[in-house]
Protein backbone atom coordinates (compact mmCIF):
# COMPACT_ATOMS: atom_id res chain seq x y z
CA UNK A 1 0.00 0.00 0.00
CA UNK A 2 1.34 3.46 -0.87
CA UNK A 3 2.07 6.03 1.79
CA UNK A 4 -0.70 8.24 0.43
CA UNK A 5 -3.21 5.40 0.53
CA UNK A 6 -2.20 4.34 4.04
CA UNK A 7 -2.50 7.91 5.36
CA UNK A 8 -5.92 8.31 3.74
CA UNK A 9 -7.06 5.00 5.22
CA UNK A 10 -5.74 5.92 8.66
CA UNK A 11 -7.48 9.30 8.56
CA UNK A 12 -10.76 7.64 7.65
CA UNK A 13 -10.40 5.23 10.56
CA UNK A 14 -9.59 8.00 13.04
CA UNK A 15 -12.54 10.09 11.89
CA UNK A 16 -14.83 7.11 12.35
CA UNK A 17 -13.51 6.54 15.87
CA UNK A 18 -13.93 10.22 16.73
CA UNK A 19 -17.52 10.19 15.52
CA UNK A 20 -18.31 6.98 17.42
CA UNK A 21 -16.74 8.30 20.63
CA UNK A 22 -18.62 11.58 20.36
CA UNK A 23 -21.96 9.86 19.83
CA UNK A 24 -21.31 7.53 22.76
CA UNK A 25 -20.71 10.63 24.90
CA UNK A 26 -23.96 12.16 23.69
CA UNK A 27 -22.12 14.75 21.62
CA UNK A 28 -22.30 15.93 18.03
CA UNK A 29 -19.30 14.46 16.16
CA UNK A 30 -18.79 17.82 14.46
CA UNK A 31 -17.97 19.32 17.88
CA UNK A 32 -14.62 17.48 17.89
CA UNK A 33 -11.84 18.68 15.59
CA UNK A 34 -8.92 16.53 14.49
CA UNK A 35 -5.44 18.05 14.59
CA UNK A 36 -3.17 15.86 12.46
CA UNK A 37 0.25 16.09 14.12
CA UNK A 38 2.82 15.95 11.36
CA UNK A 39 5.99 16.70 13.33
CA UNK A 40 9.09 15.05 11.88
CA UNK A 41 7.11 13.71 8.93
CA UNK A 42 7.92 14.98 5.44
CA UNK A 43 5.92 17.48 3.45
CA UNK A 44 4.80 14.63 1.19
CA UNK A 45 2.95 13.04 4.11
CA UNK A 46 1.16 16.30 4.87
CA UNK A 47 0.24 16.57 1.20
CA UNK A 48 -1.21 13.05 1.30
CA UNK A 49 -3.36 14.03 4.28
CA UNK A 50 -4.47 17.21 2.53
CA UNK A 51 -5.47 15.24 -0.53
CA UNK A 52 -7.49 12.97 1.78
CA UNK A 53 -9.43 15.98 3.02
CA UNK A 54 -7.56 16.86 6.21
CA UNK A 55 -7.09 20.60 6.72
CA UNK A 56 -5.99 21.05 10.35
CA UNK A 57 -2.40 20.23 11.28
CA UNK A 58 -0.15 20.54 14.33
CA UNK A 59 3.60 21.06 14.48
CA UNK A 60 5.87 21.19 17.51
CA UNK A 61 8.74 23.16 16.03
CA UNK A 62 8.26 26.57 14.47
CA UNK A 63 11.26 26.19 12.18
CA UNK A 64 9.99 22.90 10.79
CA UNK A 65 6.50 24.32 10.31
CA UNK A 66 7.86 27.37 8.51
CA UNK A 67 9.75 25.18 6.06
CA UNK A 68 6.90 22.75 5.45
CA UNK A 69 3.63 24.64 5.30
CA UNK A 70 3.83 27.93 3.34
CA UNK A 71 4.13 26.17 -0.05
CA UNK A 72 1.19 23.92 0.84
CA UNK A 73 -0.99 26.92 1.72
CA UNK A 74 -0.64 28.11 -1.87
CA UNK A 75 -2.40 24.93 -3.04
CA UNK A 76 -4.72 24.56 -0.05
CA UNK A 77 -5.64 28.06 1.19
CA UNK A 78 -8.04 26.64 3.78
CA UNK A 79 -5.21 24.78 5.53
CA UNK A 80 -4.95 25.56 9.25
CA UNK A 81 -1.74 25.24 11.27
CA UNK A 82 -1.43 24.92 15.04
CA UNK A 83 1.85 25.25 16.93
CA UNK A 84 1.46 22.66 19.69
CA UNK A 85 4.95 22.39 21.19
CA UNK A 86 6.56 24.44 23.91
CA UNK A 87 7.36 27.83 22.38
CA UNK A 88 10.56 29.75 23.03
CA UNK A 89 10.14 33.51 23.27
CA UNK A 90 12.68 34.06 20.47
CA UNK A 91 10.43 32.06 18.14
CA UNK A 92 7.31 34.08 18.97
CA UNK A 93 7.43 36.34 15.91
CA UNK A 94 7.86 33.49 13.46
CA UNK A 95 5.07 31.56 15.20
CA UNK A 96 2.71 34.53 15.04
CA UNK A 97 3.39 34.94 11.34
CA UNK A 98 2.65 31.34 10.32
CA UNK A 99 0.24 29.87 12.89
CA UNK A 100 -3.53 30.00 12.97
CA UNK A 101 -3.43 28.90 16.61
CA UNK A 102 -0.70 28.62 19.25
CA UNK A 103 -1.69 25.94 21.78
CA UNK A 104 1.18 26.43 24.23
CA UNK A 105 0.80 29.82 25.94
CA UNK A 106 2.06 29.04 29.43
CA UNK A 107 3.99 31.92 31.05
CA UNK A 108 4.06 35.72 31.32
CA UNK A 109 7.32 36.02 29.36
CA UNK A 110 5.70 34.28 26.41
CA UNK A 111 2.63 36.51 26.71
CA UNK A 112 4.93 39.52 26.46
CA UNK A 113 6.76 38.06 23.47
CA UNK A 114 3.53 37.20 21.67
CA UNK A 115 2.11 40.68 22.28
CA UNK A 116 5.24 42.29 20.82
CA UNK A 117 5.22 39.86 17.91
CA UNK A 118 1.55 40.55 17.17
CA UNK A 119 2.26 44.29 17.05
CA UNK A 120 5.11 43.72 14.58
CA UNK A 121 3.30 41.19 12.42
CA UNK A 122 -0.06 42.94 12.45
CA UNK A 123 -1.85 39.72 13.34
CA UNK A 124 -2.49 37.57 16.39
CA UNK A 125 -3.25 33.85 16.09
CA UNK A 126 -5.82 32.24 18.31
CA UNK A 127 -4.32 31.09 21.60
CA UNK A 128 -4.73 28.20 24.02
CA UNK A 129 -3.29 28.24 27.52
CA UNK A 130 -1.33 25.06 28.19
CA UNK A 131 -1.96 23.73 31.68
CA UNK A 132 0.48 21.35 33.34
CA UNK A 133 -2.24 19.24 34.95
CA UNK A 134 0.29 16.80 36.40
CA UNK A 135 2.59 19.54 37.77
CA UNK A 136 5.54 17.85 36.06
CA UNK A 137 8.71 19.90 36.39
CA UNK A 138 10.09 18.78 33.03
CA UNK A 139 6.95 19.66 31.07
CA UNK A 140 5.67 22.93 29.63
CA UNK A 141 2.45 24.41 30.91
CA UNK A 142 1.31 26.74 33.65
CA UNK A 143 1.12 25.07 37.05
CA UNK A 144 -2.36 23.95 38.02
CA UNK A 145 -2.38 26.13 41.14
CA UNK A 146 -1.51 29.19 39.02
CA UNK A 147 -3.78 28.36 36.10
CA UNK A 148 -6.87 30.37 37.06
CA UNK A 149 -4.92 33.58 37.52
CA UNK A 150 -2.90 33.10 34.34
CA UNK A 151 -5.98 32.25 32.27
CA UNK A 152 -7.77 35.36 33.57
CA UNK A 153 -4.73 37.55 32.85
CA UNK A 154 -4.40 36.09 29.36
CA UNK A 155 -8.08 36.69 28.59
CA UNK A 156 -7.77 40.26 29.81
CA UNK A 157 -4.67 40.88 27.70
CA UNK A 158 -5.60 39.08 24.48
CA UNK A 159 -9.39 39.13 24.61
CA UNK A 160 -11.25 36.76 22.31
CA UNK A 161 -7.99 35.44 20.82
CA UNK A 162 -7.80 33.20 23.91
CA UNK A 163 -10.04 30.35 22.85
CA UNK A 164 -9.36 27.65 25.42
CA UNK A 165 -6.93 25.31 27.11
CA UNK A 166 -4.57 22.46 26.27
CA UNK A 167 -2.95 19.72 28.34
CA UNK A 168 -0.69 16.67 28.02
CA UNK A 169 -1.31 14.23 30.91
CA UNK A 170 1.66 12.47 32.54
CA UNK A 171 2.87 9.51 30.53
CA UNK A 172 1.67 6.22 31.95
CA UNK A 173 -0.95 7.78 34.21
CA UNK A 174 -4.70 7.46 33.87
CA UNK A 175 -5.50 10.51 31.70
CA UNK A 176 -9.15 10.75 32.76
CA UNK A 177 -8.72 13.01 35.81
CA UNK A 178 -6.40 15.29 33.83
CA UNK A 179 -8.88 15.59 30.98
CA UNK A 180 -11.72 16.25 33.40
CA UNK A 181 -9.68 18.89 35.19
CA UNK A 182 -8.92 20.70 31.95
CA UNK A 183 -12.51 20.55 30.74
CA UNK A 184 -13.68 21.90 34.07
CA UNK A 185 -11.17 24.76 33.96
CA UNK A 186 -12.24 25.69 30.44
CA UNK A 187 -15.90 25.67 31.43
CA UNK A 188 -15.24 27.76 34.53
CA UNK A 189 -13.65 30.47 32.38
CA UNK A 190 -16.26 30.24 29.64
CA UNK A 191 -13.75 29.02 27.08
CA UNK A 192 -15.04 26.81 24.26
CA UNK A 193 -11.90 24.88 23.30
CA UNK A 194 -10.30 21.96 25.18
CA UNK A 195 -7.37 20.47 23.26
CA UNK A 196 -6.59 17.13 24.85
CA UNK A 197 -6.06 13.54 23.85
CA UNK A 198 -3.54 11.98 21.49
CA UNK A 199 -3.25 8.75 19.50
CA UNK A 200 -3.45 6.46 22.54
CA UNK A 201 -6.19 8.20 24.51
CA UNK A 202 -8.23 10.56 22.30
CA UNK A 203 -11.42 8.53 22.79
CA UNK A 204 -11.14 8.99 26.56
CA UNK A 205 -10.54 12.70 26.01
CA UNK A 206 -13.68 12.99 23.88
CA UNK A 207 -15.70 11.33 26.64
CA UNK A 208 -14.34 14.01 29.00
CA UNK A 209 -15.22 16.90 26.69
CA UNK A 210 -12.33 17.40 24.26
CA UNK A 211 -13.11 19.71 21.34
CA UNK A 212 -9.71 19.16 19.69
CA UNK A 213 -7.72 15.91 19.65
CA UNK A 214 -4.10 15.79 18.48
CA UNK A 215 -3.32 12.60 16.59
CA UNK A 216 0.03 11.90 14.96
CA UNK A 217 1.37 8.35 14.89
CA UNK A 218 -2.06 6.80 14.33
CA UNK A 219 -2.26 8.79 11.08
CA UNK A 220 1.31 9.14 9.84
CA UNK A 221 2.92 6.11 11.45
CA UNK A 222 6.01 6.04 13.63
CA UNK A 223 8.29 9.03 13.55
CA UNK A 224 11.11 8.78 11.00
CA UNK A 225 14.24 7.18 12.45
CA UNK A 226 16.29 10.35 12.04
CA UNK A 227 13.86 12.50 14.03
Amino acid sequence: MSTSASIAQALSGIRTRIATSAREAGRDPSSVGLVAVSKFHPQSSVLAALEAGQRLFGENRVQEAAAKFPPLRERFPDLKLHIIGGLQTNKALEAVKIADMIESLDRPALSDALARAADRAGRLPQLLVQVNTGDESQKSGVKLEEADAFITDSMTRFGPAVRGLMCIPPQGADPTPHFCTLAGLAARHGLPVASMGMSADFETAIACGATLVRVGSAIFGARPAHA
